[in-house]
């Protein structure tokens, strides 16, 4: 039904791979957000210069693909130089904070069941996906808005997942409802309900995000895993000016 997709609103905003479902039709451009923490480390990689190659499952076929794009893929530890003299080992990872020193130029395979996903599912409906965090919120509106035109734009929060059954079912979380916000704020004309309430939301507590976000459900999950330093790195609005677009599977600047 045409009334789920919003139709006649330029910005949008969905949860999942629902979301993804209903407007990647209608979409010409979707804005995954997974901010805790698989779009964030896409931001960090692509600030430094560097791309990413995600991939939905860290099983050996799909490792195998990416090194057979020449990706290094994150935690397995091997890092060769581009020059090719140089082998050391770097401990990256799915965490942003494991990334902040990665090369200019790596090709980093990266393994995400939930952010890694998303994208797949909306490149395959043929719209132009960037990645957003609060990171980036700014950035990625500005991108979304030139790629997108006169046409539609869709922000997909990503949402985390229950783990009370195999089925694990979506958690609507906080983090994810924070950057949708922040996109959706930056993109002030055309908002259905749905994103001119996560933009008035985010517009409210704006000068409040890392406490927020440090409080948050999934940022106290984190904390208490010892990953402090990931939520403290998301949280920092608009200190990135990359707006990654995937390109071939691949997001780069």
């Amino acid at each position: 039904m045409t009334v789920f997709g919003q139709d006649g609103f330029q910005v949008r905003l969905e949860w999942g791979g629902e979301g993804v479902a209903m407007l990647a039709p209608r979409c010409a451009v979707l804005v995954v957000v997974d901010v805790l923490v698989f779009t964030t480390t896409v931001d960090v990689v692509v600030n430094r210069g560097a791309r990413v190659l995600p991939f939905a499952t860290a099983d050996e076929d799909a490792q195998r693909a990416a090194e057979a794009r020449g990706a290094v893929i994150a935690g397995l530890g091997l890092y060769t130089s581009p020059t090719g003299s140089v082998a050391t080992k770097e401990k990256w990872s799915l965490r942003p904070s494991s990334l902040t020193e990665v090369p200019q130029g790596t090709l980093l395979g990266l393994s995400s069941p939930n952010g890694g996903t998303l994208c797949a599912r909306a490149a395959a409906t043929g719209a132009t996906v960037l990645a957003g965090c609060l990171r980036n919120a700014s950035a990625v509106a500005a991108k979304a808005l030139e790629l997108a035109g006169d046409r539609p734009i869709g922000i997909i929060a990503g949402g985390e997942r229950w783990r009370i059954d195999q089925a694990r079912p979506l958690r609507p979380s906080l983090e994810d409802y924070l950057g949708a916000g922040a996109i959706a704020h930056g993109l002030r004309h055309g908002r259905s309900g749905e994103a001119e309430l996560a933009a008035t939301a985010f517009a409210a507590v704006a000068d409040r995000v890392p406490e927020l976000l440090a409080d948050s459900v999934s940022g106290r999950e984190l904390t208490e895993a010892g990953l402090a330093a990931d939520v403290e790195l998301a949280g920092a609005v608009d200190s990135s000016t990359a707006a990654p677009v995937l390109v071939d599977g691949i997001f780069g600047a």
